[in-house]
């Protein structure tokens, strides 16, 4: 999920995420998602699957 989260992060600066929390330990969880930095190549690799899906 963190991935998922710092993905739509790294699409575009402007998102504001709103997941759902149950408790404190998954909010540190999605917070701790802004922390990943994701590679130009794993960038690329998660926007080809959204193109995969859609094809």
């Amino acid at each position: 999920m963190q991935v998922a989260l710092a993905w739509l992060l790294a699409r575009a600066p402007n998102i504001l995420l709103v997941p759902g929390t149950s408790s404190l330990d998954h909010l540190r969880k999605n917070l701790a998602a802004a922390e990943l930095e994701l590679t130009g190549n794993i960038l690329s690799e998660l926007n080809a699957i959204g193109r995969k899906q859609s094809a």
